[in-house]
């Protein structure tokens, strides 16, 4: 079924590049207009130079999501600018240190926490009362395959198994509301992140691979496009599910 988002407005954060960027190309190319979020300026106007090139209609806003006068700003430019709020993709997040959990500081902990949990709390804080006025809405958080199975370092996996506790809460709580709120546990994906991880371990794409029982790595894109199912009217019976989009990863 192909999504229609005309007369919608949409909420992207870590839009910058990824699969944000992908998620708010996407979302903008079905007729959503798009709030582009993202602490990378340059980035994140590259998105809009690219939605506006294809003929959609964006807006940039620099938000770093652990700073909660951000992210209220960031809700305010959508229903200002586009009239409403009707998608959120709360997305920003980072892998943090590659350290073992007994060597991590409280700074390298508190920081993944920040951005990956915290930064969607606050998304979540301010986007449902603005989807609620809007007459209700949709939400999809990024966790990750780590936020099913202890795949990576110990912040960046108990932050993403925060944001599938977190979007279940939301969820129950905001359903008779017309919200729905569910999260996306992406496996390993072409990424900036990624591919700084590959610069420092070259031989790591072979095994990441070959883990894949679709033997590659997914793009950004088809990550979008899951994304853009959930939050469509056809999927309103979906509501609290943590997704899978891992090539059959963790099927094995």
């Amino acid at each position: 079924m192909e999504a229609d988002f005309t007369n919608k407005t949409a909420i992207v954060t870590g839009a910058g590049s990824g699969i944000g960027r992908a998620s708010a190309e996407r979302l903008a190319t079905a007729g959503a207009a798009v709030v582009v979020a993202d602490i990378d300026v340059a980035g994140g106007h590259e998105t809009v130079d690219r939605i506006e090139g294809a003929g959609g209609d964006a807006v940039f806003v620099d938000v770093d999501v652990t700073d909660e006068d951000d992210v209220e700003a960031m809700v305010e430019t959508a229903t200002d600018e586009f009239g409403s709020l009707d998608i959120a993709h709360n997305n920003a997040g980072i892998e943090g240190e590659a350290a073992p959990l007994t060597e991590l500081d409280s700074a390298q902990w508190h920081r993944v926490l920040d951005i990956n949990l915290t930064g969607v709390w606050l998304g979540l804080k301010h986007e449902i009362p603005a989807l609620i006025e809007s007459g209700g809405g949709s939400i999809v958080n990024t966790s990750s395959i780590a936020g099913l199975v202890a795949d990576g370092t110990a912040p960046y996996v108990a932050s993403k198994h925060a944001v599938v506790g977190l979007s279940k809460s939301a969820a129950i709580r905001y359903a008779d509301d017309g919200v729905r709120v569910n999260a996306i546990c992406p496996g390993v994906v072409k990424t900036p992140m990624v591919e700084r991880s590959l610069e420092e371990h070259p031989g790591a794409i072979d095994q990441l691979t070959a883990d894949q029982p679709l033997g590659r790595m997914a793009t950004p894109e088809e990550v979008a496009d899951a994304v853009a199912w959930l939050v469509l009217d056809a999927a309103s019976f979906i509501n609290g599910h943590s997704l899978p989009i891992d090539g059959g990863l963790l099927a094995t």
